[in-house]
């Protein structure tokens, strides 16, 4: 049986990452996509590849990634060697957009959507705490905060305001029925 790619969505400051970190170090039968990104090698945030836009756009025309997508003046991609990890059996998690859920569903067998999220006074700090955006950037995705995904997706919903053990037991819950 394939695995699942599962796509992890969510605001700015929900701790996705953390989450993510924490499920694959529990489950290292998890393969956790790095992710492509667009940003400079420099910048404070996740563990990803870093690449200039001129060598994202060769990697987009070479077939490189799985999905791909822009947001906050950023290209992302999912390498398509997380093909080779579903094939295997093993499922995939890797942080995506909201507005590339459709196309996952298409491309992938086997998928599903956990939204981790938190109140606005949370995501407020732990914006202000990481310090990557300006007051600016950081407001703009407060705004953004509340969203809706897009038709016929159907996500988990973790609440990530406690602990990062309640966050992470309420992630291995979702995996529970596909998994047992």
């Amino acid at each position: 049986m394939t695995g699942r790619f599962i796509a992890v969505v969510g605001p700015s400051g929900a701790g996705k990452d953390t989450v993510m970190e924490a499920v694959c170090t529990r489950h290292p039968e998890i393969y956790r996509v790095t992710r492509v990104i667009t940003r400079s090698p420099e910048a404070a945030g996740e563990d990803a590849t870093s690449v200039s836009e001129a060598e994202f756009t060769e990697m987009v025309a070479a077939g490189a990634f799985a999905l791909h997508w822009r947001a906050h003046g950023l290209a992302y991609g999912i390498p398509a060697s997380v093909d080779q990890h579903l094939a295997e059996g093993r499922d995939v998690l890797a942080n995506l957009s909201r507005a590339v859920l459709p196309l996952m569903s298409d491309r992938f067998e086997r998928s599903m959507t956990v939204v981790i999220t938190a109140s606005a006074d949370v995501l407020a700090q732990r914006l202000q705490d990481r310090g990557r955006e300006s007051a600016e950037d950081m407001a703009k995705r407060l705004e953004r905060a509340d969203f809706a995904l897009p038709a016929g997706i159907s996500p988990v919903v973790i609440r990530n305001e406690g602990t990062l053990e309640t966050a992470v037991a309420a992630f291995e819950a979702a995996l529970q029925p596909e998994r047992a």
